[in-house]
């Protein structure tokens, strides 16, 4: 990653707020559901309307459209939705406007979706019965099991850089545990399917361990 931190960080933030207001939104208000998927180069919809995101475009059924500089309006414009969040969901998000310009860097949007895509394959591996899912909400990807959140977030005020987590729905004890929410790692010392896996199979060690 050589584009720098803060080209990281306004490319994660609108892309957040592109999965928010533009895919998750419009899909909530189609289908009736916000859930997200990783996709090649980006994420998209799982439902009705055919949305996605591909390293600095927007993907419709039929086009392409460069995000850089275009408001979320004007984005949602060109792909036939209304814009905006779902709403009554959840409290939280990406603080996105309709208004607000899209600012995304090639070399930063590139190192995300590598991300997702490493988190997808490790938590499908990890947990082959269940299906990864993107959520818009905090913009991570996550399943669940037993009990434990297991994902990959893209960054947050927490940590500013993608990360990988093991989350329990009640607290636990132990050297394992080493954030306020449970157990974190940033991707850049997790390169590889293998390690993040073996990130996640530690941390359903020490959740069993209470």
């Amino acid at each position: 990653m050589t584009s720098g931190q803060p080209a990281l960080e306004r490319t994660r933030r609108s892309l957040h707020g592109l999965a928010e207001l533009v895919l998750a939104g419009p899909q909530y208000r189609t289908s009736g559901t916000i859930r997200l998927r990783v996709a090649p180069g980006g994420f998209a919809t799982v439902a009705p309307p055919a949305l996605g995101v591909a390293g600095v475009d927007l993907v419709t059924a039929d086009a392409r459209h460069p995000l850089d500089g275009r408001s979320y309006a004007g984005l949602a414009a060109l792909a036939g939705v209304v814009v905006g969040a779902p709403e009554g969901l959840y409290p939280d998000g990406s603080g996105a406007a309709p208004s607000d310009v899209v600012e995304v860097d090639r070399e930063a949007a590139g190192h995300l979706a590598s991300c997702l895509a490493l988190g997808d394959a490790a938590l499908r591996r990890f947990a082959p019965e269940q299906t990864p899912v993107l959520w818009p909400e905090h913009f991570d990807l996550a399943v669940s099991v037993a009990e434990v959140n297991y994902g990959v977030s893209l960054g947050d005020g927490y940590l500013a850089e993608p990360y990988a987590y093991v989350g329990p729905w009640r607290p636990h004890e132990g050297s394992f545990w080493n954030a306020p929410f449970g157990a974190a790692r940033p991707v850049r010392e997790l390169p590889d399917v293998d390690a993040l896996l073996g990130f996640f199979t530690g941390g359903a060690s020490a959740a069993n361990r209470g």
